[in-house]
């Protein structure tokens, strides 16, 4: 509450206590037939006075003047923490002030002498908590008829918390002022105004400390406008820190201020808000930094001075003689030094020689050129330089550097040419040794280029041979690795089949649906086996569809607890929402399910295994520590409490063939399927164990903006839709058995079917003018012309051709890394014949 609030709440609690008053005496002087009535009058400002004290925290009270009794209201009571009673002595309120400000209280002696009461604020301990609190109070002597003085009304309230920040506030103004003027720094704040001239046409100072003065030498700057100061600048000023105000950018720069001689380094921002108008200005001297940048610049003009200097003189050593030419007389006197050098006599040196004589002593072949420059020189005038060989005293040539100035007369005329001759023997020398460096350098580079190309496809070779042994080595480990497997997944096809011919020989046929079985799910095994090192390479074909990876874990995870046996404890936690993902189904279960056993084997006294999805959005970090883009994932997680992996095994699980299980009981390649399935899907997977503490693999899958696909019907043979009248079918593979078994299909559900062994003739075929409703071809093909390659040369002139690529493996490239055109399908070997027939059918009617 502001301090004006708490003196209109005083005021008003005085005006209701005078009303009450009032009304009492009112009360003791009307006859009895207007008693009720003003004791009704009297009760409700009494009330009305109640309340306003309740409201405002004001608590009110009078004083006899004779007896000195006090009679306080409840609020009074309160604020001063002594009990709620009818009356006090008035010296029980005064003894709980402090005794510092006792002086500013009204005593008895005051009030009897009718003195009017001050409006004081002193403090008082309150005996109930032993707080020092503050108390404004407000009162007035009330008289009686005569004009004595009678008793002493008046209100109180607790002001501490005002004054305790008005304290605060003092203080802090106190410290920004002290603050304000005590920095070097010169400070103002400016205000626009719309003046004469227009909007926002002028300022005025409306704050500046004493450095402003110090650093502008403008005295007396606030309150003073800026068209008052400097009416000729004053559009440059306003345009320049109006910019400031109605942009917000802040600006700096520097300026001169001639009536202070001073550099001033000048700096303005807005003070928010923007409405306020207003914009403060720093002012920093800078003209101590400026003397000092002007001295550097000095003491850098006289540093190159003496290191000219310090260079003549090391050149001196080198100095071997100086001239005066007198070119008018062709006088050419030297130094005892320079005839010294050349073997010449010094007194003629002195006396003079002629141009011919010197240039006698230079070797045959720099004497045309000395004489050109020399000509040259004197022509222009000038400074001039000329390197050369001379013979000298000992009678070997050297390398001599000539150096002079010829002076012209003010008509042109030449008159004079001193100089030196310095020595640069030594320097020819490095000179010479640079170039041949260099130039052996430019060789070495010229020929760098073909040495790297020489050397890489080297590289290349040992590469080559070293991926070559790494394949040899792998296939020797697949070998060892899988031979057991498949022979006995072909022992079981082969057996199968010999038993069926026998039987079929004996005339036994009750036994034949069994040997099929065991062949069929021989077969089944081989092809999952091949599943898993195409999956290993990244080289099998997907079939990816938009998967509901809940779904399909509720349609498997009967198989699942089937495989893993009763000792293990199967729960499946789906997530609610999950997204979709774009995935091949069926290898997906594939992975699952070999999770899952690998869960088991680590479990080999049971235990429980949790199949887990989730949403995943990765940002940023999360994304980079699962080697992922940044995006939507869903995940799909195996955790078991079994024996758990050694960072070791973590590291080494997805390499091919490697395996903790005894030999002859894994082949090491189910989570390096896994790893290239989910990879190849887009994925990563992760590996989190702890030894003893269990596993738990994750596989993150993109997800899939769309709909999830339905499960996938797939109809007995016999109940496979019929062909239509006149439907034909191109079957093109270079494997005999494989055309015969999809031409048996297709003729038996009504289709005319065409057979090819090769692209050529698959693409002849295709080019005539025979119906082909659907194109049905291997990928890897015999004769250059692979499948895709005779799909798309057909495509010219069949636009609307269908094709169903079926593949033992993923020839990706040739599949352009599974991007296909409209109305391509493909199929992965081996596959069921209902399936085929299923598919056929679809794609022919547009819903595949």
């Amino acid at each position: 509450m502001s301090d004006a609030e708490t003196d209109e709440l005083l005021h008003r609690a005085q005006q209701l206590e005078d009303e009450a008053t009032g009304l009492r005496a009112q009360a003791g002087q009307v006859a009895s037939a207007r008693m009720a009535p003003t004791a009704e009058a009297l009760q409700l400002a009494e009330d009305r006075l109640r309340r306003a004290q309740e409201a405002g925290g004001i608590g009110v009270f009078s004083v006899g003047i004779v007896d000195g009794v006090l009679n306080p209201t409840p609020e009074f009571c309160r604020l001063y923490g002594l009990p709620e009673r009818a009356s006090y002595p008035a010296t029980a309120f005064e003894d709980l002030v402090i005794p510092e400000d006792r002086h500013l209280i009204s005593t008895a002696e005051n009030r009897r002498r009718g003195e009017p009461p001050r409006d004081v604020e002193y403090r008082i301990r309150r005996p109930d908590t032993g707080e020092l609190r503050w108390i404004a109070r407000k009162g007035g002597i009330e008289r009686d008829a005569s004009g004595r003085p009678v008793r002493f009304s008046g209100a109180a309230h607790d002001v501490t918390e005002q004054r305790s920040a008005r304290d605060a506030l003092r203080e802090s103004e106190g410290r920004y002022r002290a603050l304000f003027e005590s920095v070097d720094d010169g400070f103002c704040i400016i205000e626009f105004f719309d003046g004469p001239h227009g909007p926002l046409s002028d300022y005025v100072h409306v704050e500046a400390n004493l450095g402003y003065e110090r650093h502008t030498g403008i005295p007396n700057i606030v309150g003073q406008t800026l068209r008052t100061l400097a009416p000729g600048e004053a559009d440059g000023w306003l345009d320049l820190y109006g910019g400031v105000l109605r942009t917000g950018e802040p600006i700096r720069f520097e300026r001169f201020f001639v009536t202070a001689d001073r550099h001033i380094d000048v700096s303005a921002a807005r003070v928010e808000p923007a409405s306020r108008r207003q914009v403060l200005v720093l002012f920093r001297d800078i003209t101590g930094r400026k003397r000092a940048e002007e001295a550097l610049r000095a003491s850098e003009r006289v540093a190159r001075e003496n290191v000219q200097r310090v260079q003549l003189a090391l050149a001196a050593g080198a100095i071997i003689g100086t001239w005066l030419w007198d070119i008018p007389s062709d006088r050419f006197t030297v130094d005892e030094a320079f005839a010294q050098s050349f073997g010449l006599d010094p007194a003629m040196g002195r006396d003079g020689l002629s141009l011919a004589q010197v240039i006698d002593t230079v070797h045959p072949d720099d004497r045309a050129g000395l004489t050109e420059a020399i000509t040259a020189a004197i022509a222009r005038g000038g400074v001039y330089a000329h390197q050369y060989r001379t013979r000298r005293a000992d009678g070997e040539y050297y390398w001599l550097e000539a150096n002079g100035r010829v002076d012209h007369a003010p008509d042109g005329t030449p008159l004079s040419f001193p100089g030196v001759l310095i020595d640069v023997q030594e320097r020819r020398a490095v000179e010479a040794e640079r170039d041949r460096v260099t130039a052996m350098l430019r060789a070495l580079n010229e020929t760098l280029e073909q040495r790297v190309a020489d050397r890489t496809a080297e590289l290349m070779q040992t590469e080559e041979a070293l991926r070559q042994s790494q394949k040899m080595e792998a296939v020797g480990q697949l070998t060892g690795g899988l031979a057991h497997d498949f022979n006995n997944m072909l022992a079981g096809i082969s057996g199968s089949l010999e038993l069926m011919q026998s039987r079929m020989l004996q005339g036994r046929v009750s036994d034949l649906e069994r040997y099929i079985a065991a062949a069929q799910s021989a077969a089944k095994r081989a092809a999952a086996l091949t599943h898993r090192l195409l999956a290993f390479s990244r080289r099998q074909t997907l079939d990816p569809k938009p998967t509901d990876a809940n779904r399909l874990i509720e349609g498997i995870v009967d198989l699942v607890r089937r495989t893993v046996g009763p000792s293990v404890a199967v729960e499946v936690v789906g997530a609610g929402g999950l997204w979709p993902t774009l995935v091949d189904p069926s290898q997906l279960e594939n992975a699952l399910l070999n999770l899952c056993i690998n869960a088991r084997d680590a479990m080999p006294e049971g235990g429980r295994i949790v199949i887990e999805t989730g949403n995943r959005w990765l940002d940023q970090r999360a994304a980079k520590e699962r080697d992922l883009e940044p995006g939507q994932y869903i995940s799909l997680c195996v955790s078991d409490n079994g024996t758990g992996m050694t960072p070791d095994v973590i590291a080494k699980a997805f390499d091919p063939f490697f395996t903790t299980k005894p030999i002859g009981e894994g082949t090491g390649l189910g989570l390096s399927m896994i790893y290239g399935f989910v990879k190849q899907s887009g994925g990563q997977v992760r590996i989190y164990s702890e030894v003893g503490d269990g596993t738990m693999v994750c596989l993150y899958l993109p997800r899939h903006l769309g709909a999830a696909a339905g499960p996938e019907a797939v109809p007995d043979l016999s109940e496979a839709a019929r062909a239509k009248a006149g439907e034909t079918v191109l079957v093109v593979d270079d494997e005999p058995t494989v055309r015969m078994l999809v031409t048996e299909v297709l003729e038996d559900l009504g289709y005319a079917a065409i057979e090819a062994a090769d692209g050529a003739s698959g693409l002849k075929v295709l080019q005539s003018d025979v119906r082909i409703d659907l194109l049905v071809t291997d990928v890897g093909l015999p004769g250059g012309m692979n499948g895709r390659q005779m799909a798309d040369a057909a495509l010219v002139s069949r636009p609307e051709l269908k094709v169903l690529f079926i593949t033992g493996y993923a020839e990706n490239a040739a599949l352009n890394h599974g991007h296909l055109a409209h109305g391509m399908q493909v199929m992965t070997k081996p596959f069921s014949l209902e399936a085929l027939a299923a598919r056929i059918r679809g794609i022919i009617e547009g819903n595949a």
